[in-house]
């Protein structure tokens, strides 16, 4: 089946899209999960432009696109470690006018591919707040699997936010797309 969006990279004339979901302190939490302070602005646009720079990269932020070439999200795939073969999916955001539609799922889908197949990541990890169900679902029909709880993280108001911590090892996301991958047999690691 082919994929309904594509990942490119963010870029400055995304910003626009990315200041209209910081304009409540909530919202900002909400998908940027304490990243940026309230108000975004573009500074901290441009900066965060700047963590995908490196050789080779710690960080890859992506504008999706729909079939037609509509941005419908934004993803990034960061804290990209490549001695341990580890990185964590952060800044997931589904346009409101696109939602509803499985374009989060594969979104992460997408950035999955890129970790695994193409970086070759051993885990990718994500956090996302408990009472988000819509997002915790697509999460888990992706293959993501929930590790634990992390209790009253983030403080909005009076009250405080709980997240998930959630996962998906190498040989689950190649068990998913039938793709399994075998160590050489001379690997000193088998």
């Amino acid at each position: 089946m082919p994929a309904s969006l594509v990942l490119r990279p963010f870029a400055r004339p995304d910003f626009d899209r990315l200041l209209a979901y910081g304009t409540t302190e909530e919202l900002l939490q909400l998908w940027a999960g304490g990243f940026f302070t309230y108000p975004l602005d573009v500074a901290q646009l441009e900066r965060y432009l700047l963590m995908d720079i490196g050789d080779p990269p710690t960080s890859r932020a992506f504008t999706a696109l729909d079939r037609a070439g509509v941005p419908v999200g934004h993803i990034r795939l960061t804290r990209i470690d490549r001695l341990n073969r580890v990185a964590a999916v952060a800044h997931v955001l589904v346009f409101d006018e696109f939602r509803g539609r499985g374009f989060g799922r594969e979104m992460l889908t997408q950035v999955l591919r890129i970790g695994f197949d193409e970086l070759g990541l051993h885990r990718i990890e994500l956090l996302v707040f408990d009472f988000n169900q819509p997002a915790v679902a697509a999460y888990q029909h992706a293959g993501m699997v929930i590790e634990g709880r992390l209790r009253d993280v983030r403080q909005m108001g009076d009250t405080h936010w709980s997240v998930y911590e959630m996962s998906m090892l190498e040989d689950e996301w190649h068990n998913r797309q039938g793709t399994r991958q075998h160590l050489p047999l001379d690997n000193p690691l088998t």
